[in-house]
């Protein structure tokens, strides 16, 4: 009787959408980091309008991955690393976690040299303090998960979220973007091998990795294993509502960065790194607007530091069975980024070059993404249709193929 009320609790909880929002807009963060920045106002300044498509294709593209990342937490209970731990050996699963390892050195990387460009931005404080500071903020930020547990946690994550949405929407507000070229960006096409390249950057390189680890293990944290009914039917339906409304507005934040760029920034000598797009955009549209660009980019690096982190303990947990305090996970994957602000890199490039490595990671997240989700010994009745399974292993393709002619073109360029 006790499970039988506890089970109409929960789809009653479901039925009133009180279960509608949390883990997607987590993930999501995944989609607005730097990096974002980066590559968004990059293809702006340079090509206009050019690649308003990618932004487009990227975004679909990712809804759908994170959607069957979702999925596989609802139906199994099980987060990707943890599936992965059960369908391979004891060598494999330690050759997985290294690179799993590797690809969060390489997320805190990217994460925690936008947040120290921010607050360079804002304070003029040296992006080695910046650095040091993002640490500190985003090591309470999981402080607050590891304590208060997840539902204040994605509180918080979704208002650094909104705080980036109002950071750079605001400017295609103050400047509003020609409608006509807007549309005409959303042909596919390339002008030269630079315009490649940042299509690479921005549609191969959308899809990160641990984004997709954390998104089933969010699920399975928030809902646990559910049995086939109408419980995890309606469950499903809200899951899809949440991956659409997450993945929508950082569709339009990651517009927003291209637009503002195509609108104010085109044609400019001085935007190829994010201190010059910021002085740029203060010069053009006012002080408030680079004010609001420069507290986007710190929430975003706030945020995205705080999510990776999260990301690589659960990745860990999931393979290895094996648990360190969160704290001492934030010092060992810290020390990289620390470095290389300290060193002097950089830092725009030193974000390019996150990305790279990032890519690195994308087929061992893709690949038995979606053959678990294919499998019906696993997923039973919720196996994927064959047409979303066409649709997942054509992304994966495409998305892998983006990273390697990214790393190409990067190697050689």
């Amino acid at each position: 009787m006790a499970v039988e009320n506890e089970a109409r609790s929960r789809l009653r909880g479901a039925r009133s959408g009180s279960l509608l929002l949390g883990p997607a807009f987590v993930a999501a963060i995944a989609y607005v980091d730097p990096g974002n920045v980066a590559s968004n106002v990059s293809a702006g300044a340079q090509f206009g309008y050019l690649l308003v498509w990618v932004i487009v294709a990227a975004n679909v593209m990712a809804g759908l991955v994170q959607y069957l990342s979702a999925k596989l937490g609802v139906v199994t209970g099980l987060s990707l690393p943890e599936a992965v731990r059960e369908r391979s050996s004891r060598t494999t699963r330690l050759g997985y976690w290294v690179q799993a390892e590797l690809v969060a050195m390489a997320t805190d990387l990217a994460e925690v040299v936008g947040g120290a460009i921010a607050l360079n931005l804002l304070f003029d404080l040296p992006l080695l303090v910046g650095g040091v500071i993002t640490g500190v903020v985003s090591m309470g930020l999981l402080l607050v998960q590891d304590r208060r547990g997840q539902r204040p946690f994605e509180r918080v994550i979704i208002g650094l979220l909104a705080v980036i949405a109002i950071g750079f929407v605001t400017s295609v507000v103050v400047e509003p973007p020609s409608p006509a070229a807007a549309a005409a960006g959303l042909i596919p096409r390339f002008e030269g091998a630079e315009s490649v390249m940042l299509a690479a950057a921005m549609l191969g390189a959308t899809v990160m990795p641990h984004a997709v680890y954390l998104h089933s293990g969010l699920v399975r944290d928030r809902h646990g294993r559910n049995e086939p009914g109408p419980f995890r039917q309606r469950l499903l339906k809200i899951t899809r509502v949440d991956v659409c409304l997450a993945m929508l507005v950082a569709g339009t934040v990651n517009m927003s960065m291209l637009l503002l760029a195509a609108t104010t920034l085109q044609g400019r000598d001085d935007v190829d790194t994010i201190e010059g797009a910021h002085h740029a955009i203060g010069q053009t549209l006012g002080p408030v607007v680079a004010l609001l660009f420069a507290l986007g980019l710190l929430a975003s690096g706030l945020a995205s530091t705080s999510v990776g982190a999260y990301a690589g303990a659960m990745i860990m947990d999931g393979l290895l069975r094996r648990r360190i305090p969160i704290v001492v996970r934030r010092l060992v994957t810290l020390i990289p980024a620390i470095a290389i602000l300290a060193v002097g890199i950089d830092p725009t490039r030193a974000l390019i070059v996150s990305q790279v490595v990032l890519s690195f990671g994308i087929p061992f997240a893709l690949v038995p993404l979606v053959r678990f989700t294919s499998d019906r010994a696993l997923m039973g009745a919720d196996i994927n249709h064959r047409v979303t399974t066409g649709l997942a292993w054509l992304t994966a393709a495409v998305i892998i193929a983006l990273n390697v002619a990214l790393i190409y073109l990067t190697v050689t360029g």
